[in-house]
């Protein structure tokens, strides 16, 4: 490959001008935006998730192994990797000393 060839040198200015440019530039950050966005909504979501399910849970006063694991790996640990708030942690910590797992739920 001759980098002196001028076909070369045309295809290089020609990627570098794509690259510099402001619209492709402009292309990622709104790519990067849109992630931004849904990754807060789907804090957001999940958020609502554990404190509706927690509440539900103390309420209850009871949760299955099954339930426990659903909620906790599955729900809060993703949550609190992902930056979740206090409010979120405080209620996975009330479950944790209020609720009491069972293999399978208590007769009625």
């Amino acid at each position: 490959m001759d980098f002196n060839d001028p076909l070369w040198n045309m295809v290089l200015t020609i990627v570098c001008a794509v690259i510099a440019s402001s619209g492709f530039w402009a292309f990622i950050q709104h790519k990067i935006d849109r992630n931004d966005a849904s990754k807060k909504l789907l804090i957001g979501l999940a958020h609502d998730r554990i404190m509706w399910l927690g509440n539900q849970y103390i309420g209850r006063g009871w949760m299955t192994t099954d339930e426990y694991e659903n909620f906790r790996v599955y729900l809060y640990d993703p949550y609190a990797e992902s930056g979740g708030n206090g409010s979120a942690r405080r209620i996975m910590k009330e479950v944790d000393e209020k609720v009491r797992i069972v293999k399978t739920p208590p007769a009625e």
